[in-house]
């Protein structure tokens, strides 16, 4: 396994929507073990391969006291509610803002063992992270869900880090 740095903006791969994962074959599983390693060496709680160089539909995401997990070709398939949620991206270094995402949040995809997947999420850490990695798989950050850049927090590294 290889720690890869984390891509920040301006990098322009952040911005792509990424293409889809036609098969699951060793490669894909190193990439998802890789990715697993650099979220765990970045303090994170979620890493889309974008934020790594890698311009592929790949999410891990680990919370706290659970195992991490890929989700590969993931989509969110629906979401209810809205609620207000504190955000940091390790793409987006020493800031953090609140954003306004799902309450409920349902996401398919495949697991790495390329059975379909479907992960219902309430209102917790989880669904955050579901929404904010399949964002970066589509191009799109945190910031981009801000009214304006000037409610950005500056934040040290550890705090900004934790997701």
């Amino acid at each position: 396994m290889a720690v890869y740095p984390i891509r920040a903006l301006p990098d322009p791969v952040l911005r792509q929507k990424a293409r889809r994962v036609p098969a699951i074959d060793s490669s894909i599983q190193k990439l998802i073990d890789d990715m697993i390693e650099s979220m765990c060496a970045a303090n994170g709680v979620g890493l889309a391969a974008p934020q790594i160089g890698v311009s592929l539909r790949v999410v891990v995401i680990g919370i706290p006291d659970e195992e991490p997990f890929a989700l590969i070709n993931p989509e969110i398939v629906k979401t209810s509610g809205e609620r207000r949620v504190d955000e940091g991206c390790l793409s987006v270094p020493g800031y953090r803002a609140e954003v306004t995402r799902a309450q409920v949040v349902v996401a398919k995809g495949l697991g790495r063992d390329g059975k379909p997947q479907r992960i219902k999420a309430r209102e917790d850490l989880l669904a955050q992270a579901l929404e904010h990695e399949i964002d970066h798989i589509n191009g799109q950050l945190y910031i981009d869900r801000l009214p304006s850049l000037d409610v950005l927090e500056r934040v040290g590294p550890q705090e900004a880090a934790r997701s």
